[in-house]
């Protein structure tokens, strides 16, 4: 297909595709969908190789945020059954990033709900980030606190954060529909101060949302001129409660494209496959790993992931192997650049989406949906109910029907007395 060997070519010269290439990666058949999957891989892998970075997301502050994200089971007005708990302390965040780091982990992405960190917020979770580190040499933190103000993300740096998440979501043009409480340019603006102050953007999408192809292009190419080190993919989590719930757009093919479109928009960038990875894709997980280079290990915000031994185990018989902690994630050529505080390190080629090195607003990045606001501490916590990650519905999900039973709400981890799935 000439489509697939000039997106090839211009990948491997970290050349951006034109808006009708990446419209057209997405208009593909599923007859076409393993030469996609192929194209894509051979990107993928000249800039990382067959590496697949591990990210572990510990939930600092859950459920009850003023935002009105329609996609978020935190969101204000949401009556999705999940946990509710105000901020963890500093030792329990450290015990729970522990436990991550020891299944793989080689960053840790501390999320708190909220429309955005008060000063005092921002003290909390420095102690968070110096606890973390004295017990784990090397790791890389990432902070996901929604909105930023003057001067935190300098105080976040100095605490020893590597890094500050904040997701666009989706296309400026369709950013009301789905939140009114604050706008995509409050959230462009919050990733354009963690990179003033030297922190590894990560910003990233939702899929699922009702969004079009074009939508979709939308919101990577945005994201590509934004220039992030990390760029995160999320598919709606479709959780019973919220205004989304019955968004269920997205097959494993459909999934697998849109990664493929990012990768080819995004060649040489830190591609994550975050939330909803294991309802949409499914059997096809594996698959993805040609296309990203890096997952999230096991539980998300407010969701169950699978066991984390599981996602070991894909990783390993799909053919990759875990990046190790003295691998540098990024390309050289973006590495350099990110470690003097630089710009993309690939615009001169015309390509990638940046070259800072990790997650917008409120922690968009893990569950399909932002963060939550506040959690007060008049809110208990729900007694812990011992559940398996992702279990399968009992009976065979006809073709084209909502896979609902595989939507579980966390239970475990952070926040309960049970321990974490890492």
């Amino acid at each position: 297909m000439d489509l697939l060997n000039t997106l090839v070519d211009k990948g491997l010269r970290r050349e951006l595709p034109t808006r009708d290439e990446a419209l057209a990666v997405l208009a593909t058949s599923d007859d076409d969908l393993l030469d996609v999957v192929t194209a894509a891989g051979k990107v993928r892998r000249q800039w990382f190789g067959r590496r697949v970075k591990l990210n572990y997301l510990v939930n600092l502050k859950s459920g009850l945020c003023p935002e009105d994200c329609s996609y978020c089971s935190q969101r204000l007005g949401s009556t999705a059954g999940i946990l509710k708990y105000t901020w963890l302390k500093p030792h329990e965040a450290a015990a729970a990033a522990t436990a991550g780091v020891a299944g793989g982990a080689k960053r840790v992405c501390l999320v708190a709900s909220g429309r955005g960190p008060t000063d005092r917020d921002v003290d909390r979770v420095s102690r968070t980030i110096e606890a973390i580190k004295e017990e784990n040499e090397g790791i890389e933190v990432c902070a996901c606190l929604g909105l930023l103000s003057a001067g935190q993300a300098d105080r976040l740096r100095e605490a020893g954060a590597d890094a500050y998440n904040h997701n666009l979501n989706t296309s400026e043009a369709t950013y009301e529909g789905i939140t009114t409480t604050h706008t995509y340019a409050d959230r462009v603006d919050t990733v354009q101060q963690a990179q003033a102050a030297g922190l590894s953007a990560c910003s990233g999408l939702i899929a699922g949302m009702g969004e079009t192809d074009a939508d979709l292009v939308d919101v990577v190419f945005a994201l590509r001129e934004l220039d992030p080190d990390s760029v995160p993919v999320n598919f709606l989590i479709p959780f019973e409660g919220t205004p989304l719930a019955e968004e269920w757009n997205l097959t494993p093919q459909r999934a697998l494209r849109i990664l493929a479109m990012v990768r080819f928009v995004c060649p040489d960038v830190e591609v994550r496959l975050a939330g909803g990875r294991e309802v949409h894709l499914r059997s096809l997980q594996p698959l993805a790993l040609h296309l990203v280079n890096s997952i999230f290990l096991g539980d998300y915000l407010t969701s169950e992931g699978q066991a984390g031994q599981a996602d070991l185990d894909m990783i390993a018989d799909a053919g990759f192997e875990v990046e190790g902690a003295g691998t540098v994630t990024l390309p050289q050529h973006r590495a350099d650049v990110a470690q003097t505080g630089g710009g993309c390190g690939s615009h001169e080629a015309g390509g990638g989406c940046g070259s800072h090195s990790e997650d917008a607003g409120c922690g968009s990045h893990a569950d399909g949906g932002g963060c939550g606001p506040c959690g007060s501490a008049a809110q208990s916590t729900p007694e812990p109910v011992a559940e398996p990650a992702g279990a399968p519905a009992q009976e065979p999900v006809p073709a084209g029907a909502a896979h609902t039973g595989l939507v579980a709400v966390r239970r475990r981890g952070a926040g309960t007395d049970l321990p974490p799935n890492a």
